[in-house]
């Protein structure tokens, strides 16, 4: 993930999005380019042909924060994407994303029991912790029940995106399939930018490429969102179709980790089938298991 190539491409499949008409200018004809021109974009931003051309070639390295705003206005970028703009400046100049040193936590965000205990204080609602490449890393006792079939015999570290893309169950498990695979992606390639070093982000990147074309296709989308808040639709093997509610909360003792919580709409039957799926997990438990 060299950083001069992210920021040649998500530029330009930005500035191939837009039409002329949508920049509100006079689009011409025998036009031999998707979108803008280089030139209209530098226009629209105030900047010189030479210079937004340079931008664009990678060289975004000392854009100072004006530039940046302007380019996000040109191109019409969402706030994701801006954000996304910027992590890709500060990157090229060698700045973390927060502005200062990234403080590593002291020991891994799984191996901290005071952690584990307020995901286990959750017991109407699924919480897990994820890291950047998308492990879940800690689960309370209803997301170990929910999410069975990614976390599967325990074996190796259970990964959304790996489950996403290479295991068929995903299918019946998201019935919205297209709609997570693009988030997921997108998701990604945010962090992505946010690290671009991350060497187990770029390992994974790198095996679902190979592997599935429909990952290496929104990958080269170069489309950005956050996780946020939102809505989704899923289909248990044990209790069916859920409707669940979802909020991301960010580990700040734990830079990079996600804590992410899904709840049902009280009294609702997605409400009862998580119940159901929490009283059906609770009679899995051997005889005396206190987990």
């Amino acid at each position: 993930m060299e950083n001069k190539a992210e920021v040649r491409e998500f530029l330009m499949t930005r500035r191939a999005r837009i039409t002329p008409d949508q920049a509100g200018i006079t689009g011409g004809t025998n036009r031999r380019v998707a979108g803008l021109r280089r030139s209209e974009v530098a226009a629209l931003a105030g900047l010189s042909v030479e210079y937004y051309a340079r931008i664009e070639r990678g060289a975004i390295g000392g854009a100072s924060s004006s530039v940046l705003d302007a380019l996000s206005r040109a191109l019409q970028l969402d706030d994701t994407e801006h954000s996304h703009l910027l992590d890709l400046a500060r990157a090229a100049d060698g700045v973390p994303t927060s502005g200062r040193p990234r403080r590593k936590a002291a020991r891994p965000a799984v191996a901290r029991i005071s952690l584990q205990w307020a995901l286990d204080s959750i017991t109407d609602g699924v919480a897990f912790v994820r890291n950047q490449r998308q492990d879940i890393l800690a689960t309370n006792e209803l997301g170990k029940a929910f999410y069975a079939p990614i976390i599967g015999d325990g074996g190796r570290t259970p990964n959304l995106a790996r489950f996403q893309f290479l295991d068929p169950l995903s299918r019946e498990f998201y019935p919205d399939w297209d709609t997570f695979a693009e988030m997921c992606v997108s998701i990604m390639r945010a962090e992505a930018g946010r690290d671009p070093h991350h060497k187990g982000l770029q390992d994974l990147v790198g095996e679902l490429s190979t592997r599935d074309e429909t990952f290496r296709k929104l990958w080269g989308a170069h489309n950005v969102r956050t996780h946020g808040a939102g809505k989704k639709r899923f289909n248990h093997p044990v209790v069916g179709e859920v409707h669940l509610a979802y909020e991301e909360l960010m580990i700040t003792a734990d830079p990079g980790s996600i804590l992410m919580v899904y709840t049902a709409e009280p009294g609702s039957p997605s409400a009862e089938r998580l119940h159901l799926l929490g009283s059906w997990a609770a009679e899995q438990r051997p005889a005396g298991s206190d987990v």
